[in-house]
């Protein structure tokens, strides 16, 4: 094994001869988020186990400075506390956000900007696949309440197989005067809701527009509801009247995306 490139904040696994603190550090470890993590540069070291000699993403991890180690398949268990690793772990700091100022400073310049708002989405799932549907089509930045979410945390991103390390998250306390903010910016706010009356492909796509989606159990808050300058709904022709949270905001942000291009 390659000798440890800092010896201070040894982990429980130190007598493994592994240089790094599990302190405020976040594990990764399905390969696809971890191969994300190394592209992002969001990695800060990288463990193999030694079945994966030659791995293409070694070569990577040289590439962007990350450093690595090889172990054997029961170290790595061990640094993967036993999640399914698929032979691939790595840690990284936890997940940078941007203040409101900065997220809205972001998006000068551009067109028609999109922007998701998110009101008490608590499963890890639905936020990973959220956060997956962002990155595929382009939001500028996610807005959430500092509490009630999902937290921002190693769960979350090997759900969104990393695409968390790519959005502008935004943790704010208060999304009434989040909302008001954007307002002053120049967004138009589109709440989601089934019992709306106007369709989400009614809306204007060319200006600068904010959707906010809430959970499956108790979807938007009414004070943000009101707040909000359009409520639309994804007409559906099923016996079922609601979509998954993921679901729903993947065919709004698809839909804005094709307006947008």
């Amino acid at each position: 094994m390659e000798k440890p490139r800092n010896k201070k904040n040894f982990s429980k696994n130190r007598g493994l001869g592994i240089s790094f603190s599990q302190e405020k550090r976040i594990l990764i470890y399905r390969r696809n988020a971890v191969a994300e993590s190394i592209r992002s540069n969001a990695a800060l070291e990288v463990y193999f186990d030694d079945r994966h000699q030659g791995d293409p993403l070694m070569a990577e991890a040289t590439e962007h400075g990350i450093h690595y180690q090889v172990v054997s398949k029961e170290q790595l268990n061990a640094l993967a506390n036993h999640q399914p690793h698929q032979g691939i772990i790595s840690f990284c700091a936890p997940l940078k956000t941007v203040s409101l100022d900065q997220l809205i400073e972001k998006t000068q310049g551009k067109e028609s900007p999109l922007v998701l708002i998110l009101d008490g989405i608590e499963d890890p799932h639905n936020m990973g696949a959220i956060l997956r549907s962002a990155d595929a089509f382009g939001v500028d930045g996610i807005i959430i309440k500092n509490v009630g979410n999902a937290p921002l945390n190693g769960t979350l991103c090997n759900i969104s197989t990393g695409a968390c390390f790519y959005l502008n998250l935004c943790v704010v306390s208060n999304l009434s005067q989040a909302i008001s903010k954007l307002k002053e910016a120049g967004f138009w706010i589109a709440a989601s809701d089934g019992y709306a009356t106007m369709s989400y492909q009614d809306l204007d796509y060319s200006r600068k527009l904010a959707f906010i989606v809430g959970s499956e159990g108790f979807g938007i808050s009414k004070l943000l509801l009101k707040n909000s300058d359009y409520v639309v709904k994804i007409p559906m022709q099923g016996h079922v009247n609601s979509l998954n949270a993921s679901v729903a905001t993947g065919i709004l942000l698809s839909y804005a995306r094709s307006k947008i291009a």
